[in-house]
């Protein structure tokens, strides 16, 4: 290595450079603040709500056709009564200026915060609390970045070594790797989000190209997820599993990942087609009839072929996934990251908002605000089946409590 270019950026002992305690901003402090004042707020409303469901409970007033109901909102008041109660802990973490475990924190109050999100989809459809736990989950992303002293202590580093260490990994196409020889890849969220894009493409390719010469030869069809884009969400977020649970084993045999790759991908596959039915009546999919299907939402073929897609993606495509990603450029890719990531988060609500439109309007419910007539104007019923091509929508069969 150059020893001019060490002369030229000495690196000094920092105090406080993962000490987890030193040095923790004002903004994450009142950000802490923040997060115990308000978690304290809606202690009382999450009780009261808990108290009800009780009641519901004690009075024995539900029945047979209400349990899963029943459920789903007892996991949606836990998993927000965990998310305020993580957040108090957050916040008072935060002031006392120990940040090393809010890291794992944050990441935990996301988790619930996306199964409250899909609880309260399925039970109640778009509505002004999904909103409210889409905007916390938001800002939580936002959070993770700052919260961990080790993340503020990276940048620093790589500001100091860029013509140093982080120039030669680029060159050599390692960076991102883990380092720490734990896994393949380390699991941030620029790794993340751009596994998510690629195979999101990758997924509406695959399953054109077989719709096209098994399904239906000659016969092309439209088979995005999103409004927008050559999307297809369910690979992009089967992509994202498979790389958390393989990301450890990606030397294991492949025996193994197959095993593991179609078990994971076949009960996601499972848990997309129950819940895009439970809250649109919506059906892209059905295996019924098919050699070893359960419930008509996953079978043994699929299952082989999340097998086969999982032993693709660990062993060929995330190592040559990598080294495109590393050709963007160090200076952009951040910021290029973050507009690409609004742009995707957009289209996504996007998508889950016209998708409700479409259900109530099948459902006889006239658009009764702005953004329903919107959706009316711009996509309408014919629109989102010329879009969707793949899926129908049959409110009777979907089970909203509302």
């Amino acid at each position: 290595m150059d020893s001019t270019l060490l002369q030229q950026t000495p690196l000094q002992p920092d105090p406080g450079i993962g000490s987890g305690q030193a040095r923790t901003p004002l903004a994450l402090k009142i950000f802490g603040a923040l997060l115990v004042v308000g978690g304290a707020l809606l202690i009382p409303e999450v009780v009261l709500v808990w108290l009800a469901v009780g009641q519901e409970f004690v009075k024995g007033s539900f029945s047979d056709e209400s349990v899963l109901t029943i459920i789903l909102s007892l996991v949606l008041t836990a998993a927000v009564c965990f998310a305020i109660v993580s957040s108090v802990i957050l916040g008072i973490r935060l002031l006392r200026g120990k940040r090393r475990r809010a890291r794992l924190l944050a990441e935990s109050m996301a988790i619930a915060l996306v199964v409250a999100f899909a609880c309260d989809l399925m039970l109640f459809g778009i509505n002004e609390g999904l909103w409210a736990l889409g905007a916390a989950a938001l800002v939580l992303v936002v959070a993770h970045v700052f919260v961990d002293p080790s993340l503020s202590d990276e940048r620093e580093l790589q500001r100091r070594l860029r013509l140093m260490e982080t120039r030669e990994e680029m060159e050599e196409g390692t960076l991102g790797l883990d380092k720490s020889g734990s896994g393949f890849i380390e699991l941030d969220f620029f790794n993340l989000f751009w596994i998510f894009v690629i195979a999101s493409v990758a997924g509406v390719v695959i399953e054109s190209v077989y719709h096209v010469l098994v399904v239906d030869f000659g016969h092309y069809e439209d088979r995005a997820g999103l409004l927008w884009g050559p999307f297809s969400p369910i690979y992009g977020f089967g992509a994202l599993l498979m790389t958390l649970a393989l990301n450890r084993f990606h030397n294991a045999p492949i025996a193994v990942v197959f095993l593991v790759s179609a078990v994971i991908g076949g009960a996601f596959e499972y848990f997309v087609s129950w819940f895009m039915e439970y809250a649109f009546g919506a059906v892209a999919w059905d295996y019924t009839g098919t050699f070893l299907n359960i419930n008509g939402r996953t079978n043994f073929m699929f299952m082989c072929m999340w097998g086969a897609l999982g032993v693709v993606w660990v062993k060929l495509a995330l190592p040559a996934l990598l080294h495109t990603v590393n050709l963007i450029p160090w200076r952009w890719r951040y910021s290029i990251t973050a507009v690409c990531a609004v742009l995707m988060i957009f289209n996504g609500v996007m998508t889950l908002v016209a998708l409700d439109c479409w259900y109530s309007r099948l459902a006889g419910v006239a658009p009764d605000n702005a953004l329903e007539q919107f959706c009316a104007e711009h996509f309408d019923n014919q629109w989102m089946e010329n879009r969707f091509e793949s899926m129908s929508i049959n409110p009777d069969a979907a089970h909203r409590s509302s």
